[in-house]
């Protein structure tokens, strides 16, 4: 497969032309840090060799692809935007409660309608375990959606069944969006688990936690089942929300994994995946319990084994292995096949000289359903204030002023503040919130 954009850096690094355009350290830094000069193609309404290389993207993932240099945050933004047109109108959508905060503040400013999914069971608000049934259920209680909006693979790794949800969106004429942000690399699998191919009607993919892309590489994948116009107006969402200067260093990237995907990598990832499932059943033959279902991920629940999430990511640093994420119940670690063999070899062997003690038998807080009294736009819009969480019962939520990772709130905007969400704040260290001016 060609690479266009890399092609193009390559022959003007090696021009060695005088360089009166931006950016300010004229190519002294990294010769392929540029801007749109002739001949380059813009990101937001090109037809040159960007769009060549976007449609290389399509033809891998099997979607009208575009590219995104600011993550999925900017996809998610157009997904929503997207979807208003299409309703002719600020849209309905029935959510996952474990969006990412990118999604609360996408549908703040866009003023969309938020019904949100509870789990019936998950032992993490970062879980939200859907099924055919529920989401069946959940679309026919009250007015029909226009959407649905699903994270799948969540941050411990847990995934959906989206072909049957998919049908049951379809069904009933409403489209399935998909954070997939955490699986781009499930396209390249054997037997694709990619949501695109398994029904859903938008999604976005961060190449960058999954592929060998510099970070902020996304992609935003349409069906071919949308209407055309929904295709043509497309890149006017993604440029709606996004920089008019994009990282050239980030889109060279997303350039040549075309290549790297369209040739040895799907054999290296099998490969990898084989050497990942024996280290992870080495570690649960240790007495470790993991969770979640997604190839490239290990998601240790941590209790069990007499440690909490962060505690153990603290053993993992203070041996040079710093992990993804942790919180009181979890330790997350990402790997991919840039890892290698040796890798798990030694997170493994890291992992198996922690000494085994008593199990911790505190439980986290279980997920309530928040009372709604005002839209995630009239709150995020309204004057607020900082306080610490412990003065916030009963107080409304302004803000989502989560850290990343996980970005998830456990709060959304425009809802009350429980007692059991305060609760909540304190377990997983969540020292102030911001709330709605009385």
């Amino acid at each position: 497969m060609n690479t266009p954009l890399c092609d193009f850096l390559d022959r003007y690094a090696a021009s060695h032309t005088l360089r009166l355009h931006m950016p300010g350290h004229k190519g002294q830094g990294d010769s392929s840090d540029i801007t749109e000069i002739a001949g380059m193609d813009s990101l937001y309404d090109g037809t040159g060799i960007i769009a060549q290389s976007e449609e290389n993207a399509g033809t891998l993932f099997g979607a009208h692809t575009l590219y995104s240099a600011e993550g999925s945050s900017l996809c998610i933004r157009a997904m929503l935007y997207l979807l208003c047109c299409h309703a002719g109108r600020p849209a309905r959508v029935l959510a996952g409660r474990n969006a990412h905060k990118a999604f609360l503040t996408a549908a703040a400013l866009l003023d969309i309608d938020v019904k949100w999914l509870y789990p019936t069971q998950a032992p993490t608000y970062l879980a939200c375990p859907v099924d055919p049934d529920g989401l069946e259920a959940a679309i026919n209680d009250g007015e029909t959606p226009d959407a649905v909006y699903l994270t799948s693979p969540d941050y411990l790794g847990n995934t959906v069944n989206i072909a049957a949800l998919a049908e049951v969106c379809h069904r009933h004429g409403v489209l399935l969006l998909v954070d997939n942000a955490h699986g781009a690399y499930l396209k390249f699998l054997p037997h694709s688990r990619h949501p695109m191919d398994a029904g859903a009607d938008l999604c976005c993919d961060s190449a960058h936690k999954t592929l060998p892309v510099l970070t902020g590489g996304a992609y935003l994948h349409l069906s071919p089942r949308l209407p055309d116009r929904l295709h043509q107006q497309a890149k006017e969402a993604m440029a709606l929300f996004g920089s008019t200067s994009p990282s050239f260093l980030i889109l060279r990237s997303l350039d040549a994994v075309n290549r790297t995907l369209s040739e040895e990598y799907p054999a290296r990832l099998k490969e990898f995946i084989r050497v990942l499932d024996e280290g992870k059943n080495a570690l649960r033959h240790h007495g470790f319990i993991l969770t979640g279902d997604e190839p490239l991920k290990v998601s240790i629940v941590s209790k069990p084994y007499g440690y909490t999430g962060e505690q153990m990511a603290d053993y993992l640093r203070k041996n040079r292995i710093e992990p993804e994420f942790a919180d009181p119940d979890h330790l997350v670690l990402m790997l991919t096949p840039e890892n290698g063999a040796h890798s798990v070899q030694r997170l493994v062997q890291v992992l198996t000289t922690l000494p085994r003690r008593t199990p911790l038998t505190d439980t986290p807080p279980c997920p309530v359903p928040g009372q709604q009294v005002m839209t995630p736009r009239q709150a995020l819009f309204a004057p607020s204030q900082t306080l610490p969480a412990t003065q916030c019962v009963g107080r409304i939520l302004a803000a989502a002023t989560v850290g990343c990772p996980p970005a998830v709130p456990i709060v959304v905007s425009g809802e009350r503040i429980t007692t059991q969400a305060v609760e909540a704040f304190s377990y997983y260290r969540i020292a102030n919130c911001r709330v709605i001016l009385e």
